[in-house]
């Protein structure tokens, strides 16, 4: 099996992402043995930001990790045990809510493919790339 990062480059679906974390010099920290949980968002996923939004993060490493580390949980959730969760601390240090009423969703982006496996963590794929309240103000200022 492979690692997180190698797991996103086979799939082919996921090249803003890549490289974003190459970008934001996370590539190291998510092939190392851990334990956590990835909501990946697709490339389609990045095409429905505002355009400009990508390049925005992609020339501001600081707050391209905040949006990178918004998406990481520091311990594996399989689908199955989402039920049990109405929330979620992230590595950027906020929460993602978490309700599985009408399949997956987390904040407002859906889990349309959970369950990827990789050596040191598990992906769920998601249809909508999480922004950070932290960060939201950077889209509406530039």
């Amino acid at each position: 099996m492979a690692d997180i990062v190698d797991t996103l480059i086979n799939d082919g679906r996921f090249t803003t992402l890549v490289e974003a974390i190459n970008r934001a010099s996370l590539l190291q920290g998510l092939m190392e043995p851990a334990s956590i949980t990835l909501f990946a968002p697709t490339d389609e996923a990045f095409s429905k930001l505002p355009s400009g939004t990508v390049g925005i993060f992609l020339d501001n490493p600081p707050e391209l990790e905040k949006l990178l580390t918004y998406h990481v949980i520091a311990s594996r959730i399989p689908s199955t045990d989402a039920d049990a969760l109405s929330s979620a601390p992230t590595v950027e240090g906020s929460t993602l809510a978490i309700d599985t009423s009408d399949g997956i969703k987390v904040n407002d982006a859906k889990v349309i493919e959970p369950d990827i496996e990789s050596d040191n963590g598990i992906i769920h794929i998601i249809d909508t790339v999480l922004i950070p309240q932290s960060i939201g103000e950077l889209l509406v200022t530039s």
